[in-house]
């Protein structure tokens, strides 16, 4: 292909201009890429000690930090003078019910942070947050979870008792999915008794920072109360109504369905009800570190007029190293019309375990 002079003319000031652009983005990629690895958050503490790392999350008066070159270390928030966490933007959750989304920077007076906005800054006390986590992290770390085991044997009794417990929950802007999991079994030389299992899978989504939709299903087995099996389907609406730094409370009403199927095999048909349900968790910072769950739900029957059924749970999780608790778990659950007539209409019982948190 021959070019003329007029056509080099044009094309020389082009390449100069291409070789300029792609200096630039070349520059452009280097110093985001720089600034990614360079740009640390920092935690300044009462003490006088500083930490350099990725600030992970806050939750209810304890923060969650990664330093550089060491496992992730778990502070309370009251030990905390100062933060700077430029790295990405985070979800913040105050004890006011207020929703904030921004960079936190460190302020001139001690326990007090900037929050960072679009054309705006919040200043805020670093014992108001609630709940922070950054928004922009990945699906994977979007999730956290427990998981639990106890046993206990008699020789006298010639049975072992198994108890098992698990958690899962998933995290996002307007989203909040929990899936929960627990079992007591029997194990005898005759073998294995499904005594109580509990399985649900609940999914919130928040109208306003402190207010949700929420739909559930769930599965029961409760021996002692006649009954098999328990499916489970509801959808209402709730309130987290107290966040401040050592309680978190929320409630929720609606309707439920279930579907029942005695010891005896006898179905029950489609039931509805009317539900409500209550939950507190305490939380003591101070050694050593217990943390108290209390779960309360209550049904009112609508198909089968006058039944009442209640569930309930009171846990106590106390801390021996980080992410392993030592667990004492109480739980009740009452049926003025259980499944199958002759059976017992209370049942309580105790359970013990370790469970460890990620």
């Amino acid at each position: 292909m021959i070019f003329d002079t007029d056509s080099w003319l044009f094309l020389k000031p082009m390449a100069n201009i291409l070789k300029r652009v792609t200096l630039f983005f070349t520059m452009l990629l280097f110093w985001e890429s720089f600034y990614a690895q360079t740009v640390k958050d920092t935690l300044f503490f009462i003490n006088g000690t500083t930490v350099i790392g990725e600030l992970k999350k806050v939750k209810l008066g304890v923060l969650t930090f990664d330093p550089d070159d060491a496992n992730d270390i778990t502070v309370q928030l009251r030990k905390v003078k100062r933060i700077e966490a430029r790295s990405k933007i985070f979800r913040i959750e105050t004890i006011q019910d207020k929703l904030i989304y921004g960079v936190l920077a460190k302020d001139h007076d001690p326990k007090i942070v900037n929050v960072i906005q679009t054309g705006d800054t919040t200043r805020m006390a670093v014992l108001d947050i609630s709940n922070l986590y950054p928004f922009d992290r990945t699906f994977i770390q979007r999730f956290s979870g427990n998981i639990g085991l106890g046993y206990s044997y008699t020789r006298s009794s010639s049975f072992g008792r198994l108890n098992y417990d698990a958690g899962l929950s998933y995290s996002s802007k307007k989203e909040e999915i929990k899936l929960t999991i627990s079992g007591i079994y029997t194990v005898a030389d005759s073998g294995l008794t499904r005594d109580r299992e509990d399985i649900n899978l609940k999914y919130n989504y928040y109208l306003s920072p402190t207010t949700f939709a929420t739909v559930f299903v769930g599965y029961q087995r409760n021996l002692e109360l006649g009954l098999a099996r328990r499916f489970q389907e509801g959808l209402g609406i709730g309130n987290k109504f107290i966040t401040n730094r050592y309680i978190y409370a929320w409630a929720r009403t609606g309707l439920a369905i279930n579907q029942e199927l005695s010891t005896e095999m006898e179905s029950s048909g489609t039931l509805s009800e009317v539900f409500g349900q209550l939950q507190f968790n305490l939380f003591r910072f101070t050694k050593p570190e217990i943390d108290v769950n209390l779960y309360q739900s209550i049904f009112f029957g609508l198909t089968q007029k006058g039944r009442i059924r209640n569930d309930g749970e009171l846990d106590l999780n106390w801390e021996i190293i980080d992410d392993l608790k030592l667990n004492l778990g109480f739980y009740t659950n009452y049926d003025n019309q259980p499944p199958v007539s002759t059976n017992r209409s209370f049942d309580y019982g105790m359970v013990i375990g370790l469970n460890y948190t990620f």
